[in-house]
């Protein structure tokens, strides 16, 4: 489970919890407890890790070659622990299926459940994150009906600056008219 993003807090649970705004695990905490399928225990841990290498490649290929030599070994004689219809072999593939089935199936349920919880988690990451670009969206409107309303007022001013300019421009030139006329 090292490499799913709901592990990365667990190793870090002595750290200060961060800010909520860089909390990216905050919706998955709550979750840790199902971090470890079989419990967190010794046990868990055990059954987990054999559960793993029932499906590797390195599990098939050793009980391959148990199997060939179990068979190689009866066959040729070198022991007679097992003979021909290999009862004790099927025996022993039967008590690996009766301890295997339920623990591969135990671990793929809890993973399923953990997949779960995660998945919900991850949702309401998304939601939090359309809810917080909503609200930026609604700010930057805001803000831009405000800049809007400034500029207009800017413009306003701009328009009576250029009034007021020139009517002082016409006033000067009557007054320096009357004043060369006398």
């Amino acid at each position: 489970m090292a490499s799913t993003p709901a592990s990365a807090p667990a190793g870090d649970q002595h750290m200060p919890a961060p800010d909520r705004a860089t909390d990216y695990y905050r919706f998955h905490r709550p979750h840790l407890h199902l971090t470890h399928p079989f419990g967190p225990d010794r046990f868990g841990r055990r059954a987990e890790a054999f559960a793993r290498f029932f499906g590797t490649p390195r599990f098939v290929i050793g009980q391959t070659v148990i199997v060939a030599a179990w068979i190689a070994v009866n066959v040729a004689g070198f022991a007679h622990f097992d003979a021909y219809p290999f009862i004790l072999l099927n025996l022993a593939f039967s008590l690996q299926a009766a301890y295997a089935a339920p623990l591969i199936l135990l671990a793929e349920t809890r993973q399923a459940d953990r997949d779960k919880v995660h998945a919900d988690a991850d949702a309401q990451h998304r939601e939090e994150l359309a809810r917080a670009n909503h609200a930026r969206q609604e700010i930057a409107a805001h803000q831009t009906d405000k800049l809007r309303e400034l500029l207009e007022a800017n413009t306003h001013l701009t328009e009576q600056v250029r009034q007021m300019a020139t009517r002082i421009d016409t006033l000067t030139r009557e007054i320096h008219g009357k004043v060369l006329a006398t």
